[in-house]
């Protein structure tokens, strides 16, 4: 304050708040005021937040096992079609879509086929897990959400997109096994080297409708872990696509 030439009385003025507030500040160090108050008063002493109040700043830092969720989302629909764009084009190593049908992909990403033939083609993996579309859980699946567009047709779509793709080396296709088919349906994971996007289905809901975690991997076992290993697990068990062609 004396820095910036400022009285309490001044300091509280700028801020909107009164002067004894600013009193209170001063004399309490482990008193934090709300965001908006401690933005407009560093703004008007011109320091940062970090210098007054750094334990705002390290109570926002994860710590804990949460630190790996970057972003949540209350529908797969709130998540920006950019984040996913700018996955899937930074990735180099790795591009895992097991979600049940993947269909969306198709239809939101433009030019969605010519990226991943160009990734495979420079080295990435790339994988597509589907649910298999004649199988007893689909057709459970169907009548759960009553929708037009049913999970087969969805899963359809994909296959098709990826038939075109031809003899591209690098891209595998396989149907999760009868036996993973439950839990295949009931959880969508799509990997992007160390980052992942990943939607649990509640209930009746399609997958659009359901919520979406965003996660970094920072480390062994956390939440990243686990998901891309529930992933990899359903796909160890899986039956290859045939006319997919298979990197292996």
């Amino acid at each position: 304050m004396a820095d910036a030439k400022l009285s309490a009385r001044q300091l509280a003025s700028r801020v909107g708040v009164s002067g004894k507030t600013v009193e209170r500040w001063i004399a309490d160090a482990a008193l934090i005021p709300h965001a908006q108050n401690r933005e407009d008063a560093c703004m008007a002493l011109g320091v940062s937040e970090e210098m007054i109040w750094p334990k705002a700043i390290k109570d926002r830092v994860k710590t804990g096992a949460d630190r790996e969720i970057i972003h949540s989302y209350p529908y797969r629909s709130a998540c920006p079609s950019t984040v996913w764009r700018e996955l899937i084009t930074e990735s180099s190593g790795e591009l895992f879509f097991a979600g049940y049908t993947n269909y969306f992909l198709w239809l939101e990403q433009p030019t969605f086929a010519t990226t991943l033939q160009r990734k495979a083609e420079s080295g990435c993996r790339v994988r597509f897990l589907l649910g298999n579309p004649d199988c007893e859980v689909t057709r459970q699946r169907e009548q759960i959400e009553d929708v037009s567009l049913t999970v087969s047709t969805r899963i359809r779509v994909t296959l098709e997109n990826l038939a075109k793709l031809g003899t591209v080396q690098g891209i595998e296709a396989r149907f999760s096994a009868a036996a993973d088919a439950a839990n295949h349906v009931s959880l969508s994971v799509f990997r992007f080297d160390n980052q992942a996007l990943v939607t649990p289905h509640l209930a009746r809901m399609v997958g659009h409708d359901s919520p979406l975690l965003h996660l970094r991997k920072h480390g062994d076992s956390g939440m990243f872990d686990r998901f891309a290993e529930h992933a990899e697990e359903l796909w160890s068990r899986g039956a290859p696509v045939e006319y997919v062609p298979s990197a292996h």
